[in-house]
């Protein structure tokens, strides 16, 4: 249950950065500082792998406010969705330690959003997310790119997305919403 708390004053606090002129480009790596806290720690005594991307939530929240994305997304009642994930892990968080998540967004194809999220102790990476997020409408549907830019323009400056994250995107789909997707082990 922290976890909504956290969220709340994550967004609580990104409100705040925007009124004080601390909103940021869409190509810009927002931050926000976290601790490790005893119910993020599993059996091991270190944070649970689960637990990360909850906690990478919370950049993305920061990073969606500050840059204004948020704002569309709740004017034109989009809201954002993740299709898939992958997460990789260097070193171990432990109970009470101070970290950053760090978010980008790292670029589009022609259906979704990706996003890198990192945490970071002393400069150092700890973990790696690569997160893939589309746009939904409340009313049904999906939002396309290029009504998602001319609600909020174009970024300049996005980086050209690794290979690997498409091949990795085109690989781990699953098939669509309409479409049967049998449970059927080999």
């Amino acid at each position: 249950m922290n976890v909504i708390w956290r969220t709340l004053l994550v967004i609580f606090r990104a409100r705040s950065r925007v009124r004080r002129g601390k909103a940021l480009d869409p190509t810009a790596v927002g931050s926000i500082r976290l601790t490790t806290l005893p119910t993020d720690i599993d059996i091991l005594r270190h944070m649970n792998n689960g637990r990360y991307l909850s906690l990478f939530d919370l950049g993305r929240w920061d990073l969606l406010i500050r840059t204004g994305l948020f704002d569309a997304m709740k004017d034109n009642r989009w809201y954002a969705v993740v299709s898939s994930e992958t997460v990789t892990f260097r070193r171990s968080l432990v109970p009470w330690q101070r970290f950053e998540v760090q978010s980008r967004f790292i670029g589009h194809d022609d259906r979704a959003l990706f996003l890198e999220h990192r945490a970071v102790v002393k400069g150092q990476i700890y973990a790696r997310a690569i997160v893939r997020a589309r746009m939904l409408r409340r009313s049904g549907g999906t939002v396309s790119n290029e009504e998602l830019f001319a609600a909020v323009g174009k970024p300049e400056g996005v980086p050209e997305i690794d290979a690997w994250v498409h091949e990795w995107a085109a690989a781990s789909a699953l098939p669509p919403v309409r479409d049967q997707a049998p449970s059927v082990w080999n």
